[in-house]
Order: structure tokens, then sequence, then C-alpha cells
């Protein structure tokens, strides 16, 4: 099937001019990456990764708040990947780099696997590090139905269509051929999320799975629309995804969340872009219950680290000066080299396997 997938890209791909294609989310880069697909297709067509990555772009205001907390004895429960990811007052000195380094300092940090652990976790007072896109919220939100306040959250959910239009934005117009857009993702908000990108921007997309033949047949989609110059919306993703998302998430999303403009590790704020628990449920915000400042470095970068430019798809791992050399999955210095979802820690994992545009 593969072999065939391949062919049809090649056919097609020889009456279109140069194309750059970006697939949203991290999944579809570790399997794009993993699978060679990139050595496989024709180099006329450049896949570029996307803003996929939800502990990349945490801002680092939020990890200082979460590391104090630590300290002053009240317990972080957090996803693995976040236990890494750098904060920013570190670089001042006198303050730990990320979670990992506050509980070896003595600071309450538990990884957990599931937000259900954290009712089950420990005893005092703690906080889930509700760190994700519109995929992880429903387990947040199955947290807050369950927890009866027993634990606060610090919520860093951001929402996927408004950072893809801070992207293409970034890029300019008709500087993006076509998009693969996040099958989880979509399977929350629904394939009609993404109706607004051929509509407004002319720009074809498809909701894809992440098996290497569901990313080919992503990339012929997006050729033969590109080539009838009929830029639309496909589901190739349909055993999971529905037009309309799944309701009744939605529907818990918005009991409990309200949308607001939010802070982009790197970005900048983005105009409705954040889930913030609503003003009734306080007794569960933990910004709110222990008065939180999370400092505005959404801007900023580590020094030499270009994670940003990475995430936005301006700039690949391969053009940071600091990639696989100071920066490597082992000791990471940049959050794009944290998370498994991180363009730079996939691209160190497939190291041997990349082409150079």
């Amino acid at each position: 099937m593969i072999e065939g997938l391949v062919k049809e890209i090649f056919e097609v791909s020889r009456k279109l001019e140069d194309l750059k294609l970006m697939s949203f989310c991290g999944t579809h880069e570790h399997t794009i990456a993993s699978s060679g697909i990139r050595e496989i297709i024709p180099r006329s067509i450049e896949l570029i990764p996307g803003p996929g990555c939800p502990v990349c772009i945490t801002p680092a205001g939020i990890i200082d708040e979460a590391i104090r907390l630590s300290l002053e004895g009240i317990e972080i429960l957090t996803f693995g990947d976040a236990y890494r990811l750098p904060g920013f007052k570190w670089t001042k000195g006198g303050f730990p780099r990320s979670l990992m380094e506050a509980k070896e300092l003595g600071g309450k940090v538990k990884v957990i696997y599931s937000p259900a652990e954290a009712l089950h976790e420990g005893s005092g007072e703690r906080v889930f590090l509700a760190i994700g896109f519109e995929t992880t919220v429903p387990a947040t939100v199955s947290l807050l139905e369950r927890g009866k306040d027993r634990v606060k959250i610090i919520s860093a959910h951001r929402l996927t269509p408004p950072v893809m239009v801070h992207t293409l934005e970034k890029h300019g117009k008709g500087k993006i051929s076509g998009i693969i857009a996040p099958g989880h993702v979509s399977a929350i908000i629904g394939a009609k999320a993404w109706e607004f990108l051929p509509r407004d921007y002319g720009i074809p997309t498809v909701v894809s799975g992440f098996e290497p033949e569901d990313v080919l047949i992503s990339i012929l989609g997006l050729l033969r629309m590109i080539e009838a110059g009929r830029p639309e919306l496909l589901n190739t993703y349909s055993r999971v995804v529905r037009a309309e998302g799944n309701k009744k998430a939605l529907s818990s999303m918005e009991k409990w969340f309200e949308v607001r403009d939010a802070s982009w590790r790197g970005l900048g704020m983005i105009p409705k872009s954040g889930l913030f628990l609503k003003e009734k449920w306080r007794n569960y915000d933990a910004e709110f219950q222990y008065g939180l400042r999370f400092e505005d470095s959404s801007e900023k970068n580590l020094p030499g680290c270009r994670c940003a430019e990475v995430v936005l798809g301006m700039s690949t791992p391969l053009e940071c000066p600091l990639f696989m050399k100071s920066c490597t999955p082992e000791r990471p210095y940049g959050p794009c080299m944290v998370s498994l979802e991180g363009t730079c820690y996939i691209w160190a994992r497939n190291y041997g396997k990349r082409r150079r545009g």
C-alpha cells in the first residue's frame, strides 16, 4: 500500500511547484520522522512540523510558580514531560531550573500518568499542573468533577485553532500550501473546527490519522486538492473523528472553563487561545487560591535557543546552534527537546535519518 501511495504522490507532484505542507501535531511529526517519510517522497514537497507540542509552549512563568509552590510544601502533580520543563527564573541564578531540580532540593513534586491518580496520591495540599491541548481537557474535567476541590489545578490548557491562525500569519499569505490537522485534537473538537482554513485562507486541509499510511494518504489528498485548485476540508480519520466532535466532552469543557487570551512560550499572547476555570469554580483554581503571579516571559527565549522558531515551523532543529551539542534528549536545554512531542526531541531520536531540505 505504501509503495502505491508513494508512486501516486510522485505522479501528482510532477505537475506542481515546490510545496510546503505543515503537519500540526507532534505525533504526526514522530510518524514522519521515524518512518522516513521525508526520504521517500519527492524533494519538491517540504514537510514542516507545526506548533503541536503543548509542553513546548507552556509559559515559563507557570513552571516558575509551580516550582515555588513545591518548595513551599504544596505538592505539585505533573506529567513526566513537564517534570523536566525549564522555567525562566533560573537564568537569573539561585532558582531551580525545573520541577525535577526542585524535587532534588526538597520540593514536593510527584510525577503521575493520569489526572485520576491525583485523587489517590498522598495527602495535604496538592496542585495538578494541567498541561495540554483540547485532547487532555476531558481528563482534567473528570478530575475536577470527582475531586471535590481536594486538588487544585493550574490550567495551562491551550486551544489549537487560534495558534494555527497565529502560525499562518507569521509565515505570511501563500507560504503554507496545505495542512495536516491533528487527529487526536479533532476527535474532541470535530473536523468542522478546521473549515476556516480552506474557507478563509484558501489552504487545503486534511484531518489525519497517525499510521504512515494515514500520513501518506493525507499528503496525497492535499496534492490532489492543490492540483485541482479547490481547497477543501477532508477527513481521512473518520474512524475516530466526527464532523461535530465529541459533544459530551465539549459540553463538559464549557461547563468548567472559559476562553480567554493566553500566553504561549516564545510566541507571546494569542487571542482567545486558553482555557481558564470560570469564576464559580475558584475553589479549584490554584492561581486564585495561592495568589499566583505568572511572570509574562512568553516572548522570551532561553539564550541561544531557537525553540520558538521551531514551534512555528520557521526553522528546523538542525539550524539551532545548540541542537545535539549543549541540548540533547539526555540533557535538554530548551523546551522543544524536553517533550516526546517536541520537534527537537523527535529529530534527535531520528538524527541519522534526517535530510536537509
